[in-house]
């Protein structure tokens, strides 16, 4: 296949990721896996590991199944996806635990626009200590409201 459809798939599995984490966050997250979520909202242990971050696993799984099924399938979008949520993991872990909640203390100075707004969404996210009443679950595209002053 020619490089431009594979380009347009990846670009696509990048995109539709945000949706998935949105939908994961929002019915999954703060649905039947609270129990693993809830301690990213209150934390009730010492340790630097999260329950929290199994999530990451199922995403991994699913990225490399696609790229699995390229190698060994002759399936070509098998590697564009597979790379695409694998390049929206690392966004995630950059934008979500490294950047907002300063899990390894870098980018801390950041104070741009976009920066500004994704870290007011997410604030108003953790605002909610509970599973209901939550709101924003989207990580890279949030409400234009929060990028208002």
């Amino acid at each position: 296949m020619g490089t431009l459809y594979w380009i347009l798939v990846f670009l696509a599995a990048y995109c539709f990721m945000e949706f998935m984490a949105w939908f994961t966050h929002k019915y999954i997250m703060h649905g039947f896996l609270w129990h693993l979520h809830k301690d990213h909202h209150h934390k009730d242990h010492d340790s630097w590991f999260e329950r929290n971050d199994t999530f990451f696993l199922f995403y991994a799984v699913v990225s490399i199944g696609f790229l699995l099924l390229w190698e060994f399938k002759d399936f070509w979008p098998g590697l564009p996806i597979g790379l695409g949520i694998f390049s929206y993991g690392v966004s995630y872990f950059i934008v979500h635990d490294i950047f907002i909640h300063q899990r390894f203390k870098i980018f801390r100075n950041v104070n741009n626009w976009y920066a500004k707004g994704i870290r007011r969404a997410h604030k108003i996210h953790h605002k909610h200590l509970g599973k209901a009443d939550g709101e924003c679950f989207g990580m890279l595209f949030v409400p234009f409201k929060y990028f208002k002053k």
